[in-house]
């Protein structure tokens, strides 16, 4: 008896079974993908907020990180600086790129990375600011340097609290970091005249690194 039901089980398996090939994607198909995955890496994955760092009062802004290990970051972020002695606040643009070789895992999702190497330029929006040198002021005198732009550099440390996949809702971690740098014309300052002091050449900043994605 189980002789004979042995074919009509092999017969009820091959009746189930069913084989789905995959078509291999078309030229259409992958030129598809690889225009939405560029789309795709315009998406902002960090939120940034800064204190000072010569670009403002606060300034806020998008950014994005990526390379093997996600050691680089570029951020684009809008300040503002009050009236101070002026007769209106102005808005500031900076473009900053960062690089952070590494990172040392701390205990209970803390790490902290020891280095940020950052350089970023920055403009502030006002007639009161020029890209070339105005009559004014004698042949060469500020050389190739304007008001209207400023590049600066910084060095800095951060500390990173990674949420955990249970409680991810927002955001995937949340950095602090400070910064002392400064920018072109300070640089210059300080190289004409040694008397100026540190203090006026370096600048501290703070600010916080929200990873969206």
């Amino acid at each position: 008896m189980m002789l004979l039901l042995a074919p009509l089980r092999m017969m009820a398996a091959d009746v189930d079974s069913v084989y789905v090939s995959t078509p291999k994607p078309s030229a259409y198909d992958k030129r598809v993908l690889r225009y939405r995955k560029h789309w795709e890496a315009l998406i902002p994955t960090q939120m940034v907020i800064q204190n000072a760092g010569n670009m403002g009062v606060v300034s806020v802004g998008m950014g994005w990180n990526y390379g093997k290990c996600c050691q680089w970051e570029t951020h684009l972020l809008f300040g503002y600086i009050p009236e101070h002695q002026s007769t209106r606040g102005k808005l500031t643009m900076t473009l900053k790129e960062n690089y952070i070789p590494w990172s040392i895992d701390l205990k209970r999702g803390w790490s902290i990375e020891p280095l940020q190497a950052s350089i970023y330029l920055n403009t502030v929006y006002g007639h009161e600011f020029w890209k070339t040198q105005p009559n004014r002021y004698p042949d060469s005198y500020y050389d190739f340097l304007s008001t209207k732009f400023r590049l600066n550099v910084a060095l800095g440390q951060r500390i990173t609290w990674e949420v955990s996949c249970n409680e991810h809702k927002i955001a995937k971690s949340v950095s602090l970091f400070y910064e002392v740098g400064s920018c072109d014309l300070y640089i210059r300052s300080k190289f004409i005249d040694s008397s100026v002091p540190l203090k006026d050449v370096l600048g501290l900043s703070l600010g916080v690194v929200v990873q969206l994605l």
